[in-house]
Parts: structure tokens; C-alpha cells; sequence
């Protein structure tokens, strides 16, 4: 063995011995050697590259590592490669080592890195322009009848097998899209009339018919009473009948349908002065129809399950016993016009005033009471436990796909539901299939998601919508930022009205802007802004929206950005066939002037530049300097009653100076996220997603936190009923309650201002 050791040493030895390289000489341990170790660093950070490699023989050093004199200089460059090649090897080692694993490359053939290619390019290319073309090439009047016939039912009623079918082709539509559907079951109460024992109305011995139409939730039993009528049940109404001495306490009073006041609002008007019963009937002066045509609609003053308010009605939820403040303590009837004469003609008293006058043939429309025959009222209506289906379908986004813009349409109805529901349902699905193949086929790439839902039981009170809002409460304001309805978006075809949040105003204005006027005669070309350009457009076209807008749960129950829209006749408060079996396609037909699919496009344009630029744009399109000025009116108004309040000097400090600070800390906010917009790089992303979620925060923090959902389930600032409200503080008395009121609002307000600063270091505080 020591031998072979010696062979080797002597052929390295000649082989480094000649002139070519200098050698080195490696003593043992044995000769006293204490360094004769050599250390191999792996990572940049232990060695010193700027370190001369003489460095190893310096005094201090292993003295058994020593060079012998160089030979000649090509001694000295294979010496220099070997070492560099030695260091090389060493980074290489290290590298490996320490260098973070990699992911496995994902491999694809080479049709699909030319699809992965071309989705880039074209994503890049289009534009906003390009966006709006697309979808009004593939939203059409044509594509939009050929689908109408597909959702035509004649009859829908919430729970019912017929809801069930449309429901089913509203799920198998989302799945042959891709759109991942789902359903959202609830199990809810809702009052039907009882088909053992019918509703029965009497004056003095005679009946006067058993009404095939009833007014869901209403009280059941038997009222008898003096009857009286009230015109429309208005306040105005109201007031003027006590101001002529007619009691109405203990009475039955007949009052006519209106599309100004609905069905709930009008009982809940006289059911605070105490009458016992009441009947509602179309007048043929303000419906033109055959004097036997039934009535059908509810009288919850409210949204959703009224026997679970504030709470999602999920099977296994159990809750004790509670009913909605908005349910009626007194019978409520729909009865038809011919029943309305025979109860007219006999009732006497006072001439009623030419506003009450309608247009029932041998009718003197006297107001009635004390000398009224007594007229009896009786409710068999029952409750039936009826599980209902919400449907479900979406596009998902590609930057940000849990935050949602919806777009939803009622399904059910009383009778065929034209206008009602089977247009709205219908423009759902059209509007689903266009966006759908702007995604798959054009290349479209939504930022932000698309949710697509068909409700159920919209008739008795948007239930099946609201106990879907109840349900996802906790989470539904991180994540959707804007409800869209579909429902009665064609009702006529000379006006284009909307109920919304301010904060979608800007935005509306600009889809006018963009979308073709449908329903311009000889004006092609024309926008709809153009309809109404020149004058007040917020006055042209923005009413308030009111409680039975499908719509209106999302914004004052919710806190979610709401939009409502609809093509109307020129002049018409509301659609006449509503809660009628003549909500067919024919009058739809003549309200339209033969023009439905193509004003039903105009819909679908609007309903689809608005969603899309929603979830296109980097930064969401919703403008909170707009609320900063309907604010501004309300406080101004706040401010003139309560100085009239206190022109007395009793109450010093009821004053609206705070209310006052916390507009102008909002009024901040809203200028400093207009400047962070400025200054935001929005190819930034997360920069854009605090943006959006500071501007997320405004209509959800208008939610009064100082009530609760259960007694008062709308609770917005602006748009909600109650106390809690800015126009509460327009009608108080009382200087105490106003006090309480006035702190409430203010700080509802403040805490808006806060949450639109962003962090709390940020926040407006001076009050």
C-alpha cells in the first residue's frame, strides 16, 4: 500500500516539478503542522472577494500551506485556471444549496401557448369602445324574442310548479354557459287565500261578492263596521276627511288603488287611525278595465319573510315566535270595481270632494260613515310554510373575482307577470349569455366578478331576495358593490325614469351618454341623454325609490349601491296591470307601441354598460362626491327646521352645528380620495383595491349601527324608515327625541367620514 502512495506522490511529483507549474508541498501533522486544514465557503456573505489570495500564507496563517517559488509564468495561469475552475465549482454548490426551489414549469403543447398568446393580446386590445360594441352586437332585439318565448309562463305564483320549471331553465341556461350556477333554498310564510273558505264581503244582509283576488299578509277574522270612503288613503286624504268630521275610527273604508301609494303603505295609513277593515278596488278612472277584474298584491310594510325579520329564513334556523312591525293589525281585501258600486251606492253621507271623485258608472262617491250601512269584512287567508329557490350564476373576474357587481330579476308572479317578471327574467338570461361569450369567445377580461340571480317569491315582498341579504349580511359589503334590478325595466315608451344611490349617478349619466335612445320615432342616432339634455337631468330622470322597488332592500337594508330603471309612458305615474291577470304580452304590446324588444335592448344596454364598466375599470366608477351633495340639501333643511324649532330660546342646544361638522369632515374625505385618485398609479393593484375599498365603505357605513335590524330593518341615513333617519328630523316635536335623533345622525355621518378617510390615522376627526 505505501508503496502504491509513493508511486503516486512521485508522478504528481514530476508532473508539478516540471517548468510549467510551480507545486505545493502538503506536510503532516506529524512535522508539527497546526493548520493543515483547508475551509470551503459556500455563501458570498462568508467570503471576503476583495482578500489578496496571498492572504493564506500571511503570518498567523497555517504555516504548513506555503508556495514554493514560481518556475515561469505558465506556472502561473494554469494555477490561476485551476483555482478559478475550484471556485467555480464551490459558487455552483452554494447556489444549489441555498437558492429557493422552483416551481415545475407547467408544460403545454404548442396550441396552447398560441392560445395563452393570443388571450394576452387580446386583452390589451380592447378598449373600452370595443367592450360596449361587442355587447351590442350580441344583445338583440331579435336574440331577445327568440328567448321570451322560452320564460312565458301563465301563471308563476312563488313555490309553485311552475316556478319550478322556470327555475330549472334558469340553472340548466347558467350551466350551459359555464357560469358554475347554484340555488339558495329558504323556507318562508307566505298567506295564500284558502281555497276551503273563501274571503267574503257583505253590506248589511246583502253579500257583495267572494273576491277570487286577495292582499297577502293581511289580518284574518271578521270586522263589521260603518263604511267610509277615503279616495286614495293619503295622508292628504286623511287629513281631509277628519278636517269634514268623518270618523273613522271602528269604520270600513273603501279606498281606490293607486300607483302612487302602494297596497301595504295605503293600509298602513288608515290602520293608524283606527279603522277596522279595509277594501281596495280599481277604479276604472284610473284603470281602464273590465269592472270584474281582481286584485292581487301584499300589505307587509316591509321586505322578506315577515316572520323572521332580520333573520335569514334557513331550515335549520330557529328563532322564537316573532313577527315584522310592518305587518297589519287590520283586514285587508281586494274587491272589484262592480263589488266597489255596490258598496258606493249605499253608503250616504257628505259629498265627497271633486279630488275623490272617480269614474264608476251611477256613482255619487259620498264619503259615508254614521249613516252608512254597516258593511262586513271577512279574512280566511292562510299561512303555508313554502320553500322557495333563489338561482344563482356567475362570471367570474380575473384580478379581483370575490368582489361582485349583481344583477338580478324576480321570477314569480300573480297571473302571466309580464311586465313583472318574464322581461326582467328574460333580459337576465340574455344579458348572462352576451357577457358569457364576451369571455370566452372575444377575449374579455373582467377585473371583478358578475353575479347573475333570478329571485323567488319577489311578489309578496321581495322575500326570497331579502332573506338572501339576511342570510350573507355579515359579508356581502366587502365583497358586492353594486345591485342592478332587471325587474319592470319596460313598462312604456316615452320616458326613461330611475330610483338609485347618488353614489351611481355620475355613472348613469354617462351610460345615457353611450346607449341609443329605443324608443326615439325618427330620431336615430339619438342617446337618451339627448331625451332629456338642456334641462335638470337629476330632476329629468332620478325619483325617489320607494319601499316595494325590488331594489330598495339592497340599499337601505344592505348598505349596497342600488340601481332601478324603466321605460315608461309619457305621463304615467305607474304600469296600470300590476297585480292583474292583464299583465300579458298584449298590453304590454300596446304600452310599448309594438316596441318591447327593442326597448328591452335599450334595457339590456343600459343594465350592461353599467355592470360592465363596473368590473372593467381599475378604479370602481361610483361617485361619492355626488352623495356629498344630496347630503348637503338635507342638512341644509335639517338646519332651517330646527332653527325654527328653537326661535323661542327654550332649547339652546338643539342646535345642528355637529351634524354640520361631520357633512364637512365627509366633504374631506371625499376631496382627499379624489386627490389619492389622482395621485394612484392604476396599474398598481393593490393601490386601486385600497382605493375601491375606501369607496366600498361609504353606503354600507350610512347603516345607522344605533338600531336594530330586527325592529327597524332599513336603517339607512337617507333612504331608510324610522327614527334614526335625516327626514325624521324634518317632521319631530318632540325637543328631547330630536336631541337623540340629531347625536345619532351625526355620528352615522362621522363614521361614514371615517371609514371613506381609509386608515384611522387618516381620519377627519374635529368634532
Amino acid at each position: 500500500m505505501a508503496a502504491t502512495i509513493n508511486q503516486a506522490r512521485s508522478a504528481l511529483s514530476k508532473m508539478f516539478n516540471s517548468e510549467r507549474y510551480s507545486h505545493f508541498t502538503l506536510q503532516s501533522d506529524e512535522e508539527g503542522d497546526e493548520g493543515s486544514h483547508v475551509e470551503v465557503r459556500l455563501s458570498d456573505d462568508e467570503v471576503d472577494d476583495h482578500a489578496p489570495s496571498e492572504q493564506v500564507g500571511q503570518p498567523g496563517g497555517s504555516p504548513s500551506y506555503r508556495p514554493r517559488p514560481q518556475q515561469n509564468n505558465h506556472k502561473v495561469c494554469y494555477l490561476a485556471l485551476g483555482t478559478l475552475f475550484i471556485f467555480i465549482i464551490g459558487y455552483l454548490i452554494g447556489y444549489v444549496s441555498h437558492h429557493s426551489p422552483r416551481k415545475e414549469p407547467i408544460t403545454c403543447d404548442s396550441e396552447q401557448e398560441v392560445g395563452v398568446a393570443e388571450e394576452a393580446v387580446v386583452e390589451s386590445s380592447l378598449s373600452w369602445n370595443d367592450i360596449t360594441s361587442l355587447l351590442a352586437q350580441r344583445l338583440t332585439p331579435d336574440a331577445f324574442n327568440s328567448r321570451l318565448s322560452d320564460v312565458e309562463q301563465t301563471d308563476h305564483v312563488a313555490g309553485s310548479s311552475a316556478d319550478g320549471i322556470l327555475e330549472y331553465h334558469v340553472f340548466d341556461s347558467f350551466k350551459s354557459l359555464e357560469m358554475e350556477p347554484w340555488t339558495d333554498v329558504h323556507y318562508v310564510q307566505l298567506q295564500t287565500a284558502n281555497s276551503q273558505k273563501p274571503n267574503r264581503v257583505m253590506i248589511g244582509q246583502e253579500e257583495v261578492g267572494q273576491p277570487k283576488g286577495y292582499l297577502a299578509y293581511s289580518a284574518t277574522g271578521k270586522a263589521q263596521g260603518k263604511a267610509v270612503y277615503g279616495n286614495y288613503g293619503s295622508q292628504e286624504d286623511l287629513m281631509l276627511l277628519q278636517n269634514l268630521k268623518v270618523e273613522l275610527n271602528g269604520t270600513v273604508i273603501l279606498l281606490r288603488a293607486t300607483g302612487q301609494i302602494s297596497l301595504a303603505q295605503q293600509v298602513a295609513n288608515v290602520a293608524a287611525l283606527g279603522v277596522s277593515a279595509v277594501l281596495i278596488y280599481l277604479d276604472p278612472k284610473d284603470y281602464r278595465f273590465q269592472p270584474t277584474t281582481e286584485l292581487y298584491g301584499h300589505v307587509h310594510l316591509g321586505s322578506g319573510d315577515p316572520f323572521t325579520p332580520g333573520f335569514p329564513s334557513f331550515n335549520h334556523t330557529q328563532f322564537p315566535p316573532t313577527q315584522s312591525s310592518g305587518l297589519p293589525t287590520v283586514l285587508a281585501q281586494s274587491i272589484t270595481a262592480a263589488s266597489a258600486a255596490k258598496i258606493l251606492t249605499r253608503i250616504g253621507g257628505l259629498e265627497s270632494p271633486l279630488s275623490f271623485k272617480g269614474s264608476l258608472d251611477n256613482v255619487k262617491y259620498t264619503l259615508g260613515g254614521a249613516s252608512s250601512e254597516d258593511v262586513t269584512v271577512e279574512v280566511n287567508n292562510v299561512l303555508q310554510d313554502t320553500e322557495i329557490h333563489n338561482v344563482f350564476g356567475v362570471i367570474k373576474g380575473f384580478t379581483e373575482p370575490d368582489r361582485y357587481v349583481l344583477l338580478g330579476a324576480q321570477r314569480d308572479a300573480w297571473g302571466p307577470g309580464y311586465a313583472k317578471a318574464t322581461v326582467g327574467t328574460t333580459l337576465l338570461l340574455e344579458l348572462a349569455r352576451a357577457v358569457s361569450e364576451m369571455v370566452h369567445t372575444d377575449g374579455f377580461r373582467p377585473r371583478r366578478s358578475l353575479v347573475f340571480a333570478s329571485w323567488s317569491a319577489g311578489e309578496y315582498g321581495s322575500v326570497g331576495a331579502t332573506e338572501w341579504l339576511e342570510g350573507f349580511f355579515s359579508s356581502l359589503d366587502r365583497r358586492a358593490f353594486t345591485y342592478i334590478s332587471l325587474d319592470g325595466v319596460v313598462t312604456g315608451h316615452g320616458e326613461f325614469k330611475v330610483s338609485a344611490s347618488p353614489l351611481l349617478y355620475s355613472l348613469l349619466e354617462s351610460t345615457m351618454k353611450e346607449v341609443k335612445n329605443p324608443i326615439g320615432f325618427g330620431e336615430s342616432g339619438k342617446s337618451l341623454y339627448d331625451k332629456v339634455s338642456g334641462v335638470n337631468f337629476e330632476k329629468a330622470v332620478f325619483e325617489p325609490m320607494k319601499m316595494e322597488d325590488s331594489a330598495y332592500p339592497f340599499l337601505a337594508f344592505s348598505g349596497i349601491p342600488s340601481l332601478s330603471f324603466r321605460f315608461v309612458s309619457q305621463g304615467s305615474e305607474a304600469y296600470p296591470y300590476y297585480g292583474t291577470s292583464l299583465d300579458n304580452k298584449d298590453h304590454l304590446g300596446y304600452a310599448t307601441a309594438h316596441r318591447l324588444n327593442s326597448l328591452a335592448t335599450g334595457a339590456g344596454l343600459v343594465a350592461g354598460q353599467l355592470a360592465l364598466r363596473l368590473v372593467h375599470d381599475h378604479v370602481l366608477r361610483l361617485d361619492v362626491q355626488r352623495y356629498r351633495m344630496v347630503l348637503s340639501q338635507s342638512v341644509v333643511k335639517i338646519n332651517q327646521r330646527l332653527k325654527q324649532v328653537t326661535r323661542d330660546g327654550s332649547a339652546e342646544s338643539l342646535s345642528a352645528r355637529w351634524l354640520i361638522m361631520a357633512l364637512g369632515s365627509y366633504s374631506r374625505a371625499a376631496t382627499d380620495l379624489n386627490t389619492d385618485l389622482l395621485n394612484t398609479d392604476l396599474t398598481d393593484t393593490l393601490a386601486c383595491h385600497n382605493i375601491n375599498d375606501r369607496i366600498m365603505r361609504v353606503e354600507h357605513n350610512l347603516l345607522s349601527p344605533y338600531v336594530s335590524p330586527k325592529e327597524v330593518p332599513f336603517r339607512h341615513l337617507l333612504f331608510g324608515r324610522g327614527s334614526h333617519t335625516l327626514a325624521a328630523l324634518l317632521e319631530g316635536e318632540d325637543r328631547e327625541v330630536l336631541r337623540t335623533q340629531l347625536a345619532l345622525a351625526t355620528w352615522t355621518l362621522q363614521g361614514c367620514a371615517n371609514a371613506l378617510s381609509g386608515d384611522v390615522w387618516d381620519s377627519d376627526n374635529q368634532m
